[in-house]
């Protein structure tokens, strides 16, 4: 066989080990909590929760606004 069809299988192999290094690397940060994301996560949805409330006032009658804001 020829020189050059063994220098581009090792190539190939090394880049291959390396994907899969690299993959293997990724998966296991996932794993890992951040804290700070979990943090983020949880305010994101805070707000989300307030967003959903404002768009039910602003598209509800004023009579039923009237009786939800007395009834808080």
């Amino acid at each position: 066989m020829n020189t050059m069809f063994y220098v581009v299988c090792i190539v190939a192999v090394v880049f291959a080990a390396d994907t899969y290094q690299k993959y293997l690397k990724m998966k296991h940060e996932e794993k890992q909590h951040d804290p700070e994301l979990e943090e983020s996560l949880a305010k994101i949805e805070m707000l989300e929760e307030r967003i959903r409330v404002l768009e039910r006032i602003v598209t509800e009658s004023k009579h039923d606004l009237g009786r939800e804001i007395d009834n808080l």
